[in-house]
């Protein structure tokens, strides 16, 4: 069969100049100076970076590597200081201006950790500690559970989960192709179910997992304790597999008192250093305006950190390299940001924003890719409130046009992220990269996050999109952002 990149791609070429010559060029084309529509100018240029991306992509390699050889990372881990210094390393032996800039990060620990069902008889459960959780007292804690299906369940659940654990049983829906993954339905209750079940007098969290579905697998990730009620206990969670949630929830439905012994050794240790990786591709006409691409370096301390985010960081790198190594130098510069500390504090996209803050008028765009890896579907920016707002999305969809041949052509309102966010404030433009990521939760935050779940042929397409939007933002005559 036929490598499906070499497919789509090596036809790029025909496929574009039959859109050349069937499409009518209007007002929102953005005509530049000559005249000449703006996905016009460029469309020789992109079909060029689609095809070094099937034929020259070393991305799937530095993600080896980087999985491999370092595995996962949590801020304030050896590993992830072993990631952020390969990671300068790499894009400096890729001919990029490659530097670190130190960031103080968090230092979760997670220790040792067991759930354990007492009674009505005994079994083990498979869990994962919730990070950012307190851990247990000595000898942990052992009480019964009582099952929430949401918030408002502690409105008629009054005292009765007082002294008690409580299991959170929400389930989150199966992926819709219109609503997505239905992801923010039930990562509120892992994120803030600690702090109400405290203030309901609960002992402790269990939490079913975030996932639609598993094969015994926990999904960990963090949570939060309310800043704004610093009274309220802070009480240790744990998030138990969707099989052996949905077990202790059909017992305690049939009138069986469930008891439960959680330990834990969760801890934070004193803050650690860490760093923001930078890779440049500096402009040739205006190296002071930046378009900023960026994913985050750390992951969780399971798996390998491969599809969140390990596989972006490689794609990103990578794209920079291929432009370079087709001597593609925009007016503006690209900037390679892997921000550290996402996963559980998001220090270094706060520690960018801040350090770059005289330069963020310069910050022409910033996109962010941190959905997975799988095959380029578009990408994201916010719903235009204004005529600045549309003017921003009608530009970013004529660029867009530019990967129609590999599918990978759709805006779609609401973009950003975790990283990029705090430049939002400055007026910089957020643009989020967008793939189709129906599986993405089936493994998110789990040992299951390991590189054999990353197709290396949707990997180079990533590359390819990628490459080519970032170039053209960096290279256009108008500013994206004006």
């Amino acid at each position: 069969m036929p490598d499906p990149v070499r497919s789509a791609i090596s036809c790029a070429a025909l496929l574009l100049a039959a859109a050349c010559a069937s499409r009518e060029p209007s007002a929102a084309d953005h005509a530049a100076p000559d005249g000449t529509p703006l996905a016009e100018r460029y469309r020789e240029t992109a079909a060029r970076i689609l095809e070094a991306a099937r034929s020259e992509s070393r991305a799937y390699a530095k993600l080896e590597y980087l999985c491999d050889r370092i595995g996962h990372r949590l801020s304030g881990s050896p590993s992830l200081d072993r990631a952020v210094r390969w990671a300068a390393e790499t894009m400096s032996a890729d001919g990029l201006d490659a530097r670190l800039e130190a960031v103080a990060v968090p230092a979760w620990v997670r220790g040792k950790e067991s759930a354990t069902l007492v009674a009505p008889f005994a079994r083990e459960l498979r869990m994962l500690g919730l990070g950012n959780s307190v851990g247990t007292p000595p000898g942990g804690v052992t009480a019964e559970v009582v099952t929430v299906r949401d918030f408002d369940d502690f409105v008629t659940l009054c005292d009765s989960a007082r002294g008690k654990i409580v299991l959170y049983t929400a389930r989150m829906p199966a992926y819709d192709e219109e609503k997505g993954a239905g992801y923010g339905e039930t990562v509120k209750f892992r994120v803030a179910g600690a702090t109400a079940a405290a203030e309901a007098g609960a002992v402790a969290v269990l939490v079913r997992s975030v996932t639609a579905r598993s094969l015994q697998t926990p999904h960990t990730g963090t949570l939060v304790y309310d800043p704004k009620k610093p009274n309220v206990p802070r009480i240790p969670a744990a998030a138990l597999t969707t099989e052996d949630a949905d077990f202790l929830s059909r017992l305690v439905s049939s009138g069986e008192r469930v008891t439960v012994r959680l330990d834990m050794e969760a801890h934070f240790a004193p803050d650690a250093q860490s760093a923001n990786v930078i890779g440049e591709l500096r402009g040739s006409e205006l190296p002071n305006e930046v378009v900023v691409i960026g994913a985050h370096i750390d992951s969780w301390d399971v798996g390998q950190g491969a599809q969140d985010d390990g596989g972006a960081c490689c794609a990103i790198m990578e794209a920079l390299r291929l432009l370079k190594s087709l001597g593609l130098v925009p007016r503006r510069t690209i900037r390679a940001v892997l921000f550290t500390n996402e996963e559980n504090g998001t220090a270094g996209g706060r520690a960018y924003a801040e350090h770059h803050k005289a330069e963020m008028p310069d910050h022409v765009a910033a996109i962010e890719a941190d959905s997975g890896i799988f095959r380029p579907v578009g990408f994201g920016s916010p719903k235009a409130e204004d005529e600045r707002g549309a003017r921003i999305n009608a530009r970013l969809a004529q660029v867009l046009t530019l990967l129609e041949p590999i599918g990978a052509s759709a805006r779609k309102d609401g973009g950003g992220g975790a990283d990029i966010g705090p430049m939002a404030v400055h007026g910089v433009p957020q643009i989020g990269f967008d793939v189709d990521g129906r599986t993405y939760f089936d493994f998110h935050h789990t040992e299951a996050d390991t590189l054999d779940k990353v197709s290396k042929t949707d990997l180079d397409l990533c590359v390819a999109a990628l490459a080519t939007v970032v170039y053209v933002l960096a290279d256009m005559p108008e500013r994206l952002r004006d």
